[in-house]
């Protein structure tokens, strides 16, 4: 009966009981100046981080983008294959091509219609010595066939570190309807011809130089021409648009997207394959190129703000809200840690039984 009767008091205090603020002045000079400097943490938190550096105040967009390159500069390579080229930012490429072979013992070791995974062609079925006493698996496939062990160093096209990159890149904020281009007000046409990007100098010129980008990314241009990279290069559109949009510029920088640091790795830089097909003398011929080069990937990233009083209420409403944590603070180290914890919440709690005597309406107090 006891349980039950404890049960049905705390459903009756659950049910039927409110609770409201008790406000009471207290002079202490511990709580004060605690409830204070938590007032002006949350203040600065507000109007310095929230307000001022993350824009609380206004509503917030990405952009949408568009970007071309064209690559200019002129090499020369002089190879006894095929004799002194003059190559610019179109064509410049360098071949690979000696003879190899897939080693066996026997026609068993050369299965015909099968290929080998790091063979050159399909095997016909025969195993036959080749020119340099070694025994072979005889192919269907294009001859000679292909020897990547040999890569030039220095590279062919050390001149490539003087090419430059011309980027092109339009943005739209859709929810401002605001379009720039890389090519802002302050680039003319005379300015364009005869600029590079320098960090310093000339931060929003759009014609980069490969051996600047090299030396960005803390890196030896030759290195990279030698094993091949990939290279990003960001744009970064952050734009307050409350300014004039002439305000709005872009900002590029450079990174490595892959960095091999044991010498030893396998796989590392940037190279592919293509070929040039051609007859001579009836005979369908193929050049096989296999290049080692720069890969660059453009990232374009940005956003975009301006004032909107939804957001702002919304902020000043979040920060009032946050001001509370003073007040629990204070509460814990009044009730909890003080040496007369008990004398406060004698003050701050009182019990109260409400009761309406006929005919009155009032509010009375039953002690």
């Amino acid at each position: 009966m006891m349980g039950s009767s404890k049960l049905g008091k705390s459903m009756s205090d659950f049910l039927f009981e409110y609770q409201t603020p008790r406000m009471i002045a207290l002079r202490d000079k511990r709580v004060g100046v605690i409830f204070r400097l938590i007032q002006l943490a949350v203040l600065t938190y507000i109007v310095g981080w929230v307000f001022i550096y993350e824009k609380g105040y206004q509503s917030m967009d990405s952009i949408t983008s568009s970007i071309s390159v064209k690559v200019k500069g002129f090499g020369f390579t002089n190879l006894s294959t095929v004799g002194p080229r003059v190559l610019d930012g179109v064509d410049y490429t360098f071949p690979s091509q000696h003879e190899t072979s897939g080693q066996c013992e026997s026609d068993s070791d050369c299965p015909a219609g099968s290929f080998s995974r790091h063979g050159q062609g399909v095997m016909n079925g025969k195993c036959l010595r080749n020119s340099e006493g070694m025994k072979t698996c005889e192919i269907f496939g294009w001859c000679p066939v292909e020897n990547d062990r040999h890569i030039p160093n220095p590279p062919l096209l050390m001149a490539a570190e003087n090419f430059t990159i011309f980027i092109k890149n339009s943005i739209t904020f859709t929810a401002f309807g605001v379009t720039r281009r890389n090519l802002v007000e302050s680039i003319t046409k005379a300015y364009l011809q005869n600029c590079t990007y320098h960090k310093l100098h000339h931060p929003l010129c759009p014609v980069f130089r490969l051996g600047y980008i090299a030396e960005e990314i803390h890196e030896n241009f030759s290195a990279l021409a030698y094993r091949g990279a990939m290279i990003g290069i960001v744009i970064n559109w952050n734009c307050d648009l409350d300014k004039p949009e002439s305000h709005c510029k872009p900002r590029y920088s450079f990174h490595q997207l892959y960095r091999s640091l044991n010498k030893d790795q396998v796989s590392v830089g940037f190279n592919f394959r293509y070929a040039k097909y051609y007859k001579e003398s009836g005979i369908e011929m193929r050049d096989l190129y296999k290049v080692f080069g720069i890969q660059f990937y453009l990232l374009v990233h940005g956003k975009a703000g301006k004032f909107d009083i939804i957001p702002t209420m919304t902020t000043i409403g979040s920060g009032i809200g946050v001001f509370g944590i003073a007040t629990i603070v204070c509460d814990l180290v009044l009730l909890h840690l003080l040496p007369k914890r008990n004398y406060y919440k004698q003050k701050k709690f009182k019990n109260v039984h409400v009761s309406f005597p006929a005919g009155t309406g009032s509010l009375t107090e039953a002690s």
